[in-house]
């Protein structure tokens, strides 16, 4: 079986090239130009025609999309690019998919809903991004069902991995230089590690290979819920524990309205797992779990 990895050395995509090379070739890709078997190609979604032609050269059974436009702020005024990428190439990728009969593998994000309430979202609720990223991920999402092609997409929240930036090591770094940080306390959701949206996704797509009938939607992310306050006492509590000398003495809780930023952020990112669960028959470790791993391997570096 022949896989195209969109995205290599992203986050997720970087924990995909493990994860993937257990079910054949995988011909990874990131924006620039490479050698590969097939030629000199690139998996640069901006450029749509060039896209379009990397999947038709290396004609892949599978195509998995790691890569997307994640600068939520930026998004607010770099509209164009943000759409071209988060819609537009998925748009490409489907409708690639479909005319090889290929499956395509797809992540997308709990920004899709407008973050009322304080239920766990069901991948049938109704959808209402508040900021122009989750607009442009949801028709992406939109655009894949519409193409016909069999698809997996996996919706996620908080994502983090020990390689790349994230939230817990933000934290770690001032918590090393000041003495008090203020957390927003109002946006529920979980942390979720780049390595287990790979490896579920792989689990997925195996048995999906086998009956096409599961192809969907799905919400990927682990058990539980907090806060980003909780998950900055619980992250700056474990390095303390760890032997990490730090220099916040306090940590204190804000509401979102007391850090304005350009784009909306949902309060309720909580996502229902249950579809996924009960498809697959997998079982999703608490987030902790996670956390505590990537935080191992971040500290003792």
């Amino acid at each position: 079986m022949k896989i195209l990895l969109l995205g290599k050395n992203g986050q997720v995509g970087w924990e995909l090239q493990r994860a993937l090379s257990v079910l054949g070739e995988v011909v990874a890709l990131d924006r620039h130009p490479a050698p590969t078997a097939y030629g000199t190609l690139a998996g640069d979604l901006s450029d749509l025609d060039g896209l379009r032609d990397t999947i038709r050269r290396v004609a892949p059974d599978v195509i998995v999309n790691a890569a997307a436009y994640t600068a939520v702020d930026k998004a607010e005024t770099e509209r164009e690019m943000a759409h071209k990428v988060n819609a537009l190439a998925s748009q490409v990728m489907a409708e690639e998919a479909k005319r090889l009969n290929a499956w395509l593998v797809h992540y997308s994000t709990d920004y899709v809903f407008d973050g009322s309430g304080s239920d766990a979202w069901v991948e049938s609720a109704s959808v209402a991004p508040v900021n122009y990223y989750g607009a442009t991920k949801l028709e992406g999402e939109q655009l894949i069902v519409a193409s016909g092609c069999k698809h997996l997409i996996f919706r996620t929240s908080w994502v983090y991995a020990a390689r790349g930036n994230n939230f817990a090591k933000t934290m770690l770094k001032l918590a090393r230089d000041r003495a008090s940080l203020n957390v927003i306390a109002d946006q529920i959701g979980v942390p979720t590690g780049a390595d287990l949206l790979a490896d579920v996704a792989v689990a997925a797509l195996q048995k999906s290979l086998l009956d096409p009938q599961l192809a969907g939607i799905y919400h990927l992310a682990p058990a539980g819920e907090t806060s980003w306050h909780a998950y900055a006492r619980y992250v700056i509590d474990f390095a303390r524990a760890n032997g990490e000398t730090l220099a916040v003495e306090t940590i204190s809780p804000i509401p979102t309205t007391d850090y304005p930023t350009p784009a909306k952020r949902p309060l309720n990112s909580r996502l229902n797992t249950q579809k996924l669960r009960d498809t697959f028959s997998l079982h999703l470790p608490d987030w902790q779990s996670g956390v505590t791993r990537m935080l191992m391997e971040v500290l003792n570096k």
